[in-house]
């Protein structure tokens, strides 16, 4: 049930959810001085969980009969290893991009799962420890879903852009990577060196947006849809006739958890396979 549903309305409620923790008050939409704490928070630290989990899994490993835990580390490795074979030619690069696109998918599935957490848990827990320690608790904001963050999605999309330049580079050289960039997709004619480079500039915008826009843009409607199934349960216990709304959030909550499963795994696979694709197709000489 929403905590301030007796003092805002269902519209403040969601907007409440879905400001950030920032570390100074933000003014306009875009302005790099601002950094977002709560997602840079759980981000780092479902990373290091990641880390340690994994940590855990290599230093229990044994050559008998595999655990589940085990086991389910090493179908995942042998999975990504074999669509990095694929998909990355250079035995070489592999050996750095097959683990990053593993760690990737395992950090994103976390961050994407605790949108599985009830919606006032976290930000209720924070409230009340700020309102302990003298903080207005409708001014303490917090999102705990790293993914549903614009900044953090970008920034993981701009991170994998940086890698594809810089194999690129590495691979063809950088007498090699800058022709490319002048002479394809259109050929070699001085005439076409403009349209080439304009085409090549808009290629790593448009894959570097949809890349990071595609994994927050998921997660960011399915944070909405959360909100709103606990509206209509918290309109529900509001009155006595509203108990059909009630149970309606308990059946609607229960599918869409089923189903955000699914979108959660899915868009950490789609994150690690374009990874690969980026990374692989900075490898082909045009």
């Amino acid at each position: 049930m929403p905590a301030e549903q007796q003092t805002i309305t269902a519209g403040e409620y969601i907007i409440h959810h879905l400001t950030q923790w920032t570390s100074s008050p933000r003014l306009g939409v875009v302005q790099f001085n601002i950094v977002d704490i709560d997602s840079i928070i759980f981000a780092v630290g479902l990373g290091l969980l990641a880390c340690f989990l994994l940590w855990r899994v290599a230093k229990s490993m044994t050559s008998g009969v595999p655990g589940r835990m085990q086991a389910a580390v090493e179908f995942l490795v042998e999975f990504v290893d074999e669509q990095a074979r694929g998909i990355v030619r250079n035995a070489k690069s592999r050996e750095f991009v097959a683990p990053l696109a593993f760690i990737a998918f395992i950090w994103i599935v976390m961050m994407n799962a605790m949108d599985l957490l009830p919606v006032d848990l976290l930000p209720r827990l924070w409230q009340g420890a700020g309102a302990m320690a003298g903080h207005d608790p409708e001014h303490m904001y917090l999102r705990v879903v790293p993914t549903a963050d614009l900044s953090i999605a970008l920034g993981m999309s701009i991170t994998i852009l940086l890698l594809s330049l810089y194999y690129g580079i590495k691979v063809k050289g950088l007498g090699g990577w800058v022709h490319e960039l002048f002479t394809a997709p259109f050929g070699n004619h001085f005439l076409l060196w403009p349209l080439n480079f304009a085409m090549q500039l808009l290629e790593y915008l448009a894959k570097t947006l949809s890349h990071g826009m595609r994994l927050f843009g998921n997660l960011y409607a399915e944070e909405i849809l959360f909100m709103i199934i606990a509206l209509m349960g918290a309109a529900g216990l509001s009155n006595l006739t509203g108990w059909a709304l009630f149970f309606g959030n308990i059946v609607a909550g229960l599918a869409w958890s089923i189903f955000s499963m699914l979108i959660i795994v899915l868009q950490g696979f789609i994150f690690m396979m374009l990874t690969l694709v980026y990374i692989g197709q900075a490898h082909d000489h045009h």
